[in-house]
């Protein structure tokens, strides 16, 4: 995730404009693997805050992490956790349109085939 900015986005034959994250509605989706170190910048092109929620994530050690006003690097490492979660702005009305899943890949694969195609997460 780079860039917090406002597009014009295309949905069901309207043309809105929406923040986005890197110019998609909704974000990206992050994967990463269990026991890594995160980092994601976090560039803000709108006049007004933004701040990013990493929701359901146990972070130690980084409290401070309320950024940014202008651009700002998350940095925390995820410890034994596993699952689709969800990042989030967690700003006024910007937790509408300005979030994305959050995948952590278990250290230890699961006991089942691996998908034939693209896994989409659905956040509902």
């Amino acid at each position: 995730m780079d860039v917090v900015e406002w597009k014009k986005v295309k949905r069901l034959c309207h043309t809105k404009q929406l923040l986005t994250v890197n110019g998609q509605f909704s974000g990206p989706a992050i994967t990463i693997d269990e026991g890594d170190n995160v980092e994601v910048k976090v560039m803000n092109k709108i006049s007004g805050n933004t701040i990013i929620h990493w929701h359901g994530i146990r972070q130690y050690r980084t409290g401070w992490a309320d950024g940014p006003a202008y651009s700002y690097t998350y940095k925390f490492s995820v410890i034994n956790q596993t699952g689709t979660l969800l990042w989030h702005a967690h700003y006024g009305w910007q937790r509408v349109s300005v979030y994305g899943a959050f995948i952590i890949k278990p250290g230890n694969p699961y006991h089942f085939s691996a998908p034939t195609q693209a896994e989409i997460p659905i956040i509902i």
